[in-house]
């Protein structure tokens, strides 16, 4: 990744914080599960969102809403989900939506990241 994009993601970051603190520690966090499992993964800012592609293909993002971040999954609805955490009805996108960080946890993100970045 090279400076221009890192310095997006360190901007993009920094505008959540002025608006939400706890949003952009939330983006960190979910930031770091996604680098933890892969590599290989390239991060830049797009659609309003931190988004992560893998072998040149958009595989997920995190999006700051009002009430909410969602982490969007481009392939979500292949994925296993036993206990019916993700959301979205379209033909391949789901999505968890996180009001704390506590729902990182709760709702079980790094499964869904590691489903996401095993495709």
């Amino acid at each position: 990744m090279n400076d221009s994009e890192l310095q997006k993601i360190e901007d993009f970051i920094s505008d959540v914080q002025l608006v939400n603190p706890e949003f952009a520690e939330i983006i960190e966090v979910v930031r770091d599960i996604f680098t933890e499992e892969s590599e290989e993964l390239l991060l830049g800012i797009k659609y309003g969102g931190l988004v992560f592609f893998q072998r040149g293909e958009l595989i997920s993002g995190v999006f700051p809403y009002k009430e909410h971040l969602s982490i969007e999954f481009s392939n979500g609805a292949a994925f296993t989900d036993p206990s019916s955490k993700l959301e979205g009805k379209g033909k391949k996108r789901r999505h968890l939506k996180i009001f704390t960080a506590e729902d990182i946890d709760t709702k079980n993100a790094l499964f869904f990241v590691k489903q996401a970045v095993g495709e």
